[in-house]
């Protein structure tokens, strides 16, 4: 089976009921924005103890830690522990897969539901630095077990209708849905060498990398639409883009207000409540 002539042909058929292009795009932050992980950073005490940290309450000491000593649930932390970040690395990816079943949904989590059950594409932009494909099959598992809202058969469905395939392509369900992941993008953004203490530029140049394919897939969208005289006139495509972490979404907002071209809308979930921001 050649996917990437399948991805190439649904990216090209991606049209709506009403047959104007579906100009609708998504990023997600995942920590606390679409799931309560039960992942920890680690920290080290006044004593040499480990301290595990929810990512929720990083959000809040980040900027203290191994700047100054402050008290964190009984203990005095003195900075980082060795290996921080062990459990958001390629090294904890199989407690990715375990926790993303079990977690809470975070406050973005509609927006995920409306993504996926519609067929849209979407980007993970995480600190995370887990190995790409893995955030792949976190999100495949959680469709194929209908988690929370999630309809595999409301996105197969979706699918069949943007797609005009060739009969000899006759895909089954998981292939479908598989075909539509590899169109959407997974950015954790602390793969590698990136750092998950500092993350905001990171997430930024992830961000610039999406937009890019957004505006160069609606693009597509368009011209197939004109040529099929689906529609008159072109639509402006948009992203929406949740952040629990106020720094990384002032940071993201900044940065692509001052493009003249900026397709981006940024929204705050931090204490569980979504709002534009």
């Amino acid at each position: 089976m050649n996917y990437k002539r399948i991805v190439r042909q649904l990216i090209n058929e991606i049209i709506d009921d009403a047959h104007t292009p579906i100009m609708k795009y998504y990023a997600f932050d995942w920590d606390d924005n679409l799931m309560y992980m039960p992942t920890k950073i680690y920290l080290k005490d006044n004593n040499g103890k480990s301290v595990g940290m929810s990512t929720e309450d990083f959000a809040e000491y980040r900027t203290l830690i191994g700047n100054e000593d402050f008290n964190y649930e009984g203990n005095t932390i003195v900075g980082f522990d060795e290996d921080p970040f062990r459990d958001f690395r390629v090294t904890g990816d199989k407690k990715f897969l375990e926790y993303a079943m079990k977690a809470p949904t975070g406050p973005a989590w509609p927006d995920f539901i409306e993504a996926i059950n519609n067929g849209s594409i979407f980007s993970i932009v995480t600190a995370r630095g887990h190995t790409p494909s893995i955030l792949k099959q976190g999100v495949y598992n959680l469709i194929k077990k209908n988690m929370h809202g999630l309809d595999s058969n409301k996105l197969a469905k979706n699918l069949l209708k943007y797609r005009n395939l060739a009969d000899e392509d006759k895909l089954t369900k998981d292939q479908l849905i598989r075909a539509y992941l590899d169109m959407c993008r997974f950015y954790p953004v602390s793969f590698g060498e990136g750092s998950a203490t500092n993350p905001e530029q990171a997430k930024i140049e992830a961000m610039e990398e999406f937009v890019d394919y957004v505006k160069l897939t609606s693009r597509n969208l368009q011209t197939k639409a004109m040529m099929k005289n689906k529609i008159s006139n072109y639509f402006t495509p948009f992203i929406g883009f949740s952040d629990d972490d106020v720094r990384n979404v002032d940071s993201m907002k900044k940065h692509f207000d001052k493009k003249e071209d900026n397709i981006l809308k940024t929204y705050l979930t931090a204490g569980g409540k979504k709002k534009q921001y």
